[in-house]
């Protein structure tokens, strides 16, 4: 009976204890946020499935920015006036307010790490003040890029022009400033400028720690831009989105910088000293933790944490959207990546994607198409090809299917035309194709493969009918009866 009271007391003291994520409603939002000099709001419902993946994350950050910045949330199932005066029409919408005014919608990672490092930058002013070189040393002695100014005295036009791109780009970039030149002289500045400081634990031989730039404010962030990750940077689920639209190689292994610095720079060391014989040639080159993408790479790629062993596997993935492989082994001299890398730029490596096997028996009104049977099928060019773009999941496309097979069955003896789909969840989507939903679908006309047409209509078998005889290269030839098949 005590172990049981003992036991019923704890799990009081444990409720009580309550979460570090404020909860505001109508009745109070306006006078509790004007109390907050920096504050994140998640504007939320219950019923949620992106709320309730987001809310473990959302409550180890608050706890972990306690002090610091605040965060907090409104159920918009209940206080339906506050979520409308903000235009929050979809959960969860984050949005960051100052001193109760909206200041900007929250477009950072949705990861407690990505939160916090986030909102840290939110936090204060947007740029830092350093009063000494020790300040100046505490500053950039830090996991991020770290961008200083360095000017003659508080009234320099160079340092207005500094605070406006500091305050522009606070929510990508840490920034500082001096007003005394002196703090920058063991860096040999002798004039105004600005120096762009590499993270002390990516600094090697390969490459300068700090950059200066000497020029003219407009160029400053594209400074930043061009020079922010150097040579081969720690590609991480919180800066992934600033690499989409490159032509990048990852090397992904056992990246460790807390537990493990000297084996992670051993292999990034390696990726650097090729990617210096190819830097000039339009593409970047990082590093990333192997575990922290492996659903990226298996969803993708097809590999399992079991591929490579301890060695790096490597990719490259265009801003196209051409993905590549290396089969090889990666060598610790650098020679297999090398010549991974010279067969890239030759045109000679067969780009990767991702297919379910060819169907076995093929036969049936809806034709099956995979990754590896699309150029044939779809870009036939004496036929115009509907191909759906589907997933199995997709309730839409599962009330579609018996209508999509009917259509197949009344054009199935056309000889012109083929009524097709694709599983998109597992053969990649050609380029040319935009896929964001499902189902999607388009028409491939005959001599025309270069220009699909997104299909917009109706989702009854007439609509399709119709939308075919206006559209397709010959006319249509129906069958009138399932015996005809």
């Amino acid at each position: 009976m005590y172990f049981l009271s003992v036991v019923v007391s704890l799990g009081l003291v444990l409720s009580v204890k309550g979460s570090d994520v404020l909860e505001l409603g109508d009745a109070d939002f306006e006078l509790r946020a004007a109390a907050h000099d920096t504050l994140l709001v998640e504007f939320f419902a219950p019923w949620c499935g992106h709320c309730q993946k987001l809310a473990p994350e959302y409550e180890a950050a608050a706890t972990r920015l306690k002090g610091t910045v605040s965060l907090a949330k409104v159920d918009c199932t209940v206080n339906s006036d506050t979520c409308g005066k903000f235009g929050v029409n979809g959960y969860p919408t984050l949005k960051i307010f100052r001193n109760g005014e909206e200041a900007s919608s929250y477009d950072g990672p949705r990861t407690a790490d990505g939160i916090v490092s986030y909102m840290k930058k939110q936090a204060g002013p947007s740029s830092l003040l350093l009063r000494s070189e020790a300040d100046l040393d505490s500053f950039i002695n830090t996991f991020e890029a770290s961008i200083v100014g360095l000017f003659s005295g508080a009234d320099s036009g160079h340092l207005a022009e500094f605070l406006k791109t500091a305050s522009a780009l606070r929510d990508n970039y840490r920034f500082a400033h001096a007003i005394d030149l002196g703090i920058g002289l063991k860096h040999s500045v002798d004039a105004e400028c600005v120096l762009l400081f590499r993270p002390p634990h990516l600094n090697s031989k390969f490459e300068e720690s700090v950059v200066k730039f000497i020029g003219p404010a407009s160029s400053l962030r594209s400074f930043i831009r061009d020079n922010i990750y150097g040579l081969c940077p720690h590609l991480n689920p919180e800066n992934r989105d600033s690499f989409r639209t490159k032509d990048l190689l990852t090397a992904y292994y056992d990246v460790d910088y807390l537990r493990n610095p000297k084996g992670t720079n051993y292999w990034r060391n390696r990726v650097m000293k090729v990617a210096t014989q190819f830097q000039s040639r339009g593409l970047s080159f990082a590093i990333a933790n192997r575990e922290e993408f492996q659903e990226e790479l298996e969803e993708e790629f097809g590999l399992g944490l079991s591929d490579g062993g301890e060695l790096p596997v490597i990719t490259i993935r265009t801003g196209a959207g051409d993905k590549y492989y290396m089969q090889e082994e990666f060598t610790r001299d650098g020679k297999s990546l090398e010549k991974f890398l010279e067969d890239y730029f030759a045109g000679r490596l067969k780009r990767y994607i991702k297919s379910e096997p060819v169907p076995e028996s093929n036969d049936g009104p809806v034709t099956v198409v995979v990754a590896d049977t699309f150029e044939e099928i779809v870009n036939n060019p004496e036929k115009d090809v509907l191909v759906e773009f589907y997933a199995p999941w997709c309730g839409h496309c599962k009330n579609l299917e018996p209508k999509y097979t009917e259509l197949g069955e009344k054009l199935f003896r056309d000889p012109n035309i083929v009524i097709a789909k694709m599983d998109a969840t597992v053969n990649d989507v050609p380029p040319g194709y935009d896929v964001q939903g499902f189902p999607t679908i388009y028409l491939a006309p005959a001599g025309q493969k270069d220009q699909p047409r997104r299909y917009e209509g109706g989702r009854e078998v007439n609509d399709f009918i119709n939308y075919l005889k206006r559209e397709a290269t010959n006319p249509l030839v129906l069958s009138t009866s399932r015996d005809d098949l």
